[in-house]
């Protein structure tokens, strides 16, 4: 567990340094859950457009989100 750790720590410094592009997306939201702490999404006909007008399609994404900090931590 603990490259686990060390993954997300450094994962999460770099892309908060490092990383300055930005991306909006649009869809069509099929499914959305919240269980056990974790939002999940399921998007079909999704459009990417990254920062310099590129875009990018997909037929489906799954995104999924969890908080940062685990239950009692400060």
């Amino acid at each position: 567990m603990k490259i686990l750790s060390t993954f997300d720590r450094v994962i999460t410094e770099v892309l908060a340094d490092k990383v300055r592009a930005r991306l909006t997306f649009k869809g069509h939201l099929d499914t959305y859950r919240f269980c056990d702490e974790v939002w999940t999404f399921l998007i079909k006909d999704v459009t990417f457009k990254l920062d310099n007008q590129t875009t990018v399609s997909a037929d489906k994404v799954k995104i999924v989100s969890c908080n940062s900090k685990r239950p009692g931590e400060a």
